[in-house]
């Protein structure tokens, strides 16, 4: 299988956090409607707001790693491993376009967290 060019995962990266910032918008605008009077009906909301809430928070850290995966890009350092230095893999970085660690550094990492 091909690999992807650094063209076409910058415009996989764009267009996903494009995806994205529209999300994060339907979700504010779902979260400043208003609650219910009816307080069975507003607890449902709230529950729903959580998830909600949650759902942003998810969408805002994954537009976090695209932003730095962009930036990687223009200060020409993407693809580098951040932890060792080495080249990540270009099948990584099509799998996982916003990668900062060779997949060596990131099963040690995993590995570490996981002891702790």
């Amino acid at each position: 299988m091909p690999t992807e060019s650094s063209d076409d995962i910058r415009a996989r990266l764009e267009a996903k956090r494009d995806e994205l910032k529209a999300r994060l918008e339907r979700i504010t605008e779902n979260v400043r409607r208003g609650l219910d009077s009816d307080s069975e009906e507003r607890a449902k909301e709230l529950e729903d707001s959580e998830v909600v809430d949650a759902l942003g928070n998810e969408a805002r850290a994954e537009l976090e790693k695209i932003k730095i995966a962009l930036r990687r890009m223009e200060q020409g350092d993407y693809g580098i491993c951040v932890q060792c230095g080495g080249a990540i893999a270009a099948g990584r970085l099509s799998a996982h376009p916003y990668a900062r660690s060779c997949i060596d550094c990131a099963e040690l990492e995993e590995e570490i967290g996981a002891r702790s």
